[in-house]
């Protein structure tokens, strides 16, 4: 019986391995320069030959598989480092930081993102037998967990379909329904289930955080905002965190510098317009904050940034 055990352990490690390589080779042949594409709806391929400064951005919700190399994301003060054996799975917009580990011109970093459709995994969670939740359970939005032998399958039989466009729209909607459902199966169930009642409209937490989104510039009243949700300004407190990993203010806070970065970069606003399109109305708390999250001042952030633009043969 242990001979047969070992056999078989032997057996699913190999194919795992197989599947990995193949993996690789797909994403690899589909994206040969350094960068990101999307060969497919809701599809998005990655590909960096040397490890990444830290990458600031709204992640939406999706579904993340390393083929190759490794990468982490920062939330809060959660790290959260996915692999060739581990995949990251988000089901709100978060602000978050993430940065390549593991890359090389030898051995790029390769990964997917795949997003995910509330209404799909709605779908699916019905003819699974679990009826979507009226409440929200209090779930840190993202997270990571072992890619196991199944949803490695599927998602290698996904990225198949790079080779065969006619077939993508018929096959594609079908795997991701089946990748949707491995998931609820898994340890990532209820973080999965989590999505449907934010993307519902109906959850307190998912209202805020399109309220956020939609007006970070305005000053924002934490107890007004609360008492529109229903909610307790302490409980309001303690269920945002729960979700988002950052209070209210954070939030807030990521979104207006995140904003005021790309201002500046994509239109050459200065430190303070840009400051003020954000909703700041100091320029040196704006500074301030700036160098807090992004660890140099404004101006020299710039300066970096519009230089690793530059080809290298300009340097």
């Amino acid at each position: 019986m242990m001979v047969m055990l070992y056999q078989q352990g032997e057996r699913e490690a190999l194919v795992l391995q197989a599947y990995r390589e193949e993996l690789v080779e797909r994403i690899g042949r589909a994206i040969t320069s350094d960068g990101s594409v999307q060969p497919l709806q809701g599809l998005h391929l990655y590909r960096h030959s040397v490890p990444l400064e830290r990458v600031y951005s709204v992640v939406d919700p999706s579904v993340c598989v390393v083929a190759q190399g490794s990468k982490e994301f920062l939330l809060g003060e959660s790290h959260y480092r996915y692999d060739p054996f581990h995949y990251l799975l988000a089901t709100v917009n978060l602000p978050s930081i993430g940065q390549v580990l593991e890359a090389s011109k030898e051995r790029p970093f390769l990964s997917l993102r795949l997003s995910l459709d509330p209404g799909i995994v709605s779908s699916v969670m019905l003819e699974a037998g679990y009826a979507p939740s009226s409440k929200p359970p209090g779930v840190r939005a993202i997270d990571v967990s072992s890619l196991d032998a199944r949803l490695l399958e599927a998602t290698v039989r996904l990225t198949r379909l790079l080779d065969s466009p006619a077939e993508a729209p018929i096959l594609l909607p079908l795997i991701m329904r089946e990748i949707v459902y491995r998931f609820l199966m898994g340890e990532q169930g209820s973080r999965l289930r989590h999505l449907t009642t934010l993307g519902e409209g109906s959850s307190p937490i998912a209202r805020a955080v399109e309220r956020l989104r939609q007006d970070f510039a305005r000053p924002l009243r934490v107890e007004q905002l609360a008492r529109e949700l229903g909610m307790s300004v302490s409980g309001f407190h303690q269920h945002f965190k729960a979700v988002t990993a950052l209070s209210p203010l954070q939030f807030q806070k990521r979104l207006r510098l995140q904003e005021a970065r790309r201002l500046m970069l994509a239109e050459d606003l200065d430190a303070a317009s840009a400051a003020y399109r954000v909703g700041y109305q100091d320029a040196s708390h704006f500074n301030r904050e700036y160098k807090s999250l992004f660890g140099v001042p404004p101006r020299r952030d710039m300066q970096r940034l519009r230089e690793d633009a530059l080809p290298q043969v300009s340097r």
